[in-house]
């Protein structure tokens, strides 16, 4: 899992229909210890309810297609699956 801030959303009319009634939203990955942007621009599928600046984790590949049953053969390959309180790095 990694961290990414929601920077916005992604709105398509015409897409595959397995990814039908599923949230797209635009994260940026960021540092665990400075919580800065990596400039590493994803979108991801989103079923937690995240929104506009909110600190994500974040999974890809085979770990993000197993986010629902339904969408099991969707071609999903980033899904956020927490929304953060707080990141606490101890050096």
């Amino acid at each position: 899992m990694r961290l990414a801030k929601v920077i916005g959303t992604v709105v398509a009319t015409r897409k595959e229909e397995s990814l039908t009634g599923l949230r797209l939203l635009v994260i940026d990955e960021i540092d665990p210890r400075s919580e800065q942007p990596k400039n590493n621009c994803l979108i991801a599928v989103d079923n937690m309810g995240a929104g506009a600046g909110d600190t994500v984790l974040w999974v890809q590949g085979g770990a993000a297609r197993v986010i629902s049953d339904v969408h099991r053969y969707a071609p999903i390959d980033v899904a956020i699956v927490g929304i953060v309180d707080t990141v606490d790095v101890h050096e």
